[in-house]
């Protein structure tokens, strides 16, 4: 369950920093590049990505 939690949070990082290149228009050739809408969409996704990420690295089950 951890190790899914941290490559799920991987995935969305790095699919969020590409929504932010395209955003900003650094990554040409798709209908994103240069609308601000997917830069807002992409940081939000970043940050679920560390807040998943890492939660699932400083969380431990309590044992009974």
């Amino acid at each position: 369950m951890k190790a899914g939690a941290v490559v799920l949070a991987v995935i969305m990082f790095l699919v969020g920093a590409v929504w932010i290149g395209q955003g900003l228009g650094y990554i040409k050739g798709s209908f994103m590049t240069g609308d601000m809408h997917w830069f807002w969409i992409g940081v939000g996704l970043v940050a679920a990505a560390v807040i998943l990420g890492g939660g699932a690295l400083i969380y431990r089950p309590r044992r009974a």
